[in-house]
């Protein structure tokens, strides 16, 4: 990688695919996994890459975190739609969801396997809160910049992730999917 250019990478994995798979035959996993490649196809700008066979990267040059982040969140959010129509019309168990990490060359790590490491780290720690969501590296305090906070509220939310023992950023997803719960009917 070039040390003056940034890159954001994003790892995704599909949420229960296995399950998906046995139950509804190789060949519905297929068109699924057809399916999230032309979706991610269309991210601006994106190198897309089939790692495994549930598991894409993205590589974006110049790209920061969050803009990473919010792309991916655009994604999951179009993939879990598509996923709930086709859901009902195959018949699934349960709708196509992803969970997805990101991390950012040279914020996260310098080299491309630590910066591998750590975003697929953020994908792991996004299935173990449940999946259907965009993970950050374990380490990142950022309050993402397109939430608009007064600084007064900056620093209470400062103190309540040192107080709790855990990132910023994660307290602000759980309140973000709490209040997505109570209001998306």
């Amino acid at each position: 990688m070039k040390a003056d250019l940034p890159v954001a990478l994003a790892v995704l994995d599909v949420d229960h695919f296995l399950e998906i798979n046995e139950t509804l035959g190789r060949e519905t996993g297929d068109r699924m996994l057809t399916a999230i490649a032309d979706t991610l196809k269309e991210v601006e700008s994106a190198h897309v890459y089939r790692t495994s066979g549930d598991e894409f990267a993205l590589a974006v040059s110049g790209a920061t975190l969050e803009n990473m982040f919010l792309r991916m969140e655009s994604v999951r959010s179009s993939l879990e739609a598509v996923g709930v129509r086709e859901a009902a019309e195959w018949k699934e168990v349960r709708p196509r969801t992803v969970s997805i990490g990101v991390a950012q060359y040279p914020r996260d790590h310098k080299e491309v396997q630590g910066l591998i490491t750590i975003a697929t780290a953020a994908l792991w720690g996004a299935k173990e809160l449940g999946g259907n969501r965009v993970g950050l590296p374990q380490s990142e305090e950022m309050v993402m910049k397109s939430c608009y906070y007064s600084s007064a509220r900056l620093r209470r939310l400062k103190l309540v992730a040192e107080k709790e023992g855990r990132a910023e950023s994660v307290l602000l997803r759980e309140a973000l999917d709490d209040l997505l719960k109570k209001y998306d009917r």
